[in-house]
């Protein structure tokens, strides 16, 4: 089955998730892409040299799309203390939807997510990046007592951990996890302000 769309990057990217979310990460292969493309394989590795480079890209892609919809809240009006509350409570927002919407590819990725560090280190490294610019707002408009940015952003994301590692996906679902998220990100407010 041949195609006559241009085949592009963001294509086989999109493919490959729909392959994911069919075969899962052990299953899913670039014969399987390729099929869903109308193309050989071959046509595939012209822009992914390797599999391995197929899963990082499509890993970045989804994780990108946290990292864009947060970054709304960063450059948004408003005290640095509400803007900080909507962009914890979109980080936890956004993965209890990856973990409920779709919990085969959430499953799936958080495979991904495993076998591709550095691309995760980045991703951290551009929330609490976000986190920090908030911070320092917040610091340079009174509203938080004056420390290092990227510290204390770090100490953030690290205390909410529970609310969007992967690894806490099960617990998201309870009756209590929004009042219980509240409550911490209340106190975690609290220990910022002068």
């Amino acid at each position: 089955m041949a195609t006559t769309e241009t085949l592009t990057a963001e294509r086989i990217l999109a493919a490959t998730e729909e392959v994911l979310r069919r075969h899962g990460a052990a299953k899913a292969t670039v014969v399987d892409v390729a099929r869903v493309l109308g193309v050989s394989h071959a046509s595939v590795y012209r822009h992914f040299r390797t599999k391995a480079a197929l899963r990082e890209a499509v890993t970045k892609r989804w994780l990108d799309r946290t990292s864009d919809a947060l970054s709304g809240v960063v450059d948004a009006d408003g005290p640095a203390e509400d803007r900080l509350r909507r962009w914890l409570t979109g980080l936890f927002a956004a993965k209890q939807h990856k973990a409920g919407d779709d919990p085969e590819l959430f499953a799936t990725y958080t495979v991904l997510v495993g076998e591709a560090s550095e691309v995760v280190d980045e991703h951290i490294a551009d929330l609490t990046g976000q986190l920090a610019r908030i911070v320092r707002q917040g610091m340079e408009n009174t509203e938080f007592t004056p420390s290092d940015p990227a510290t204390t952003a770090r100490a953030l994301f690290e205390a909410t951990a529970r609310y969007h590692d992967p690894a806490y996906a099960p617990e998201w679902s309870r009756a209590d996890a929004e009042e219980a998220f509240t409550a911490l990100l209340d106190l975690l407010v609290r220990g910022l302000r002068p």
